[in-house]
């Protein structure tokens, strides 16, 4: 692949509407290349990324890793120091130049395990070195709000994968699951409506345009 010029297919998004057996398949096709691959899923704030991926990654076993780029949140204190921390979640609160340092890393391992962060949610931190993601795994899954977003320096994922998926499930779930999210991990149910309205949903605009960017538009909910 080019490394930094596929916008998605030519006539636009596949679009899919079958369950998670057909994802699967697809995914198994780029395990199956020989070659190290990256399959991106991307979506809107509550879209059911990290299930898929999760998904996937227990259908296909140890030919996959799941890097999801959540790791690369900005740290609560840098958050603060930026005076960010109100609107933590938005593309300008992460490390994008470093997400797609590592990502120009996962397709070319040179025979070395390429370790990753993860992203705690019951501390709202990242811890580095999470995430082994040895030379001899195939496929590598990677998920976030932001893989299909067309401003610099997040355009340059989309070049950096070899199929993106973008999903789009119905509106009122999707909503739903945001606010459940956001009281399992701490909030009052009124809180979490009133972050979901001003900061997931607006993050939701920044994101919904990029399904055009995607190789497959997968519609309802494949879990």
């Amino acid at each position: 692949m080019d490394d930094e010029h596929a916008v998605g297919t030519p006539g636009g998004p596949v679009r899919y509407e079958g369950g998670l057996p057909g994802l699967i398949a697809r995914a198994r096709v780029l395990a199956d290349s020989g070659q190290r691959r990256l399959l991106g899923i991307a979506g809107s704030p509550g879209s059911g990324k990290s299930t898929v991926a999760a998904a996937v990654l227990a259908a296909l076993g140890s030919s996959a890793v799941v890097v999801p780029m959540d790791g690369f949140h900005l740290a609560g204190a840098e958050l603060v120091r930026l005076g960010r921390s109100g609107r933590k979640g938005a593309p300008d609160t992460f490390d994008a130049a470093g997400y797609v340092a590592l990502l120009r890393r996962l397709r070319e391992p040179d025979g070395e395990t390429v370790y990753a962060p993860e992203f705690h949610r019951d501390v709202e931190e990242s811890y580095a070195g999470s995430i082994a993601v040895p030379p001899d795994v195939p496929l590598v899954i990677t998920e976030g709000n932001y893989l299909l977003l067309d401003e610099q320096p997040w355009s340059r994922v989309r070049g950096l994968l070899d199929e993106a998926w973008f999903l789009a499930p119905d509106e009122e779930e999707r909503v739903t699951r945001l606010v459940e999210r956001h009281v399992r991990f701490g909030k009052s149910p009124e809180d979490a409506r009133e972050w979901v309205r001003r900061s997931d949903e607006r993050n939701t605009a920044l994101v919904e345009p990029g399904r055009a960017r995607a190789d497959v538009l997968v519609l309802g909910d494949p879990v």
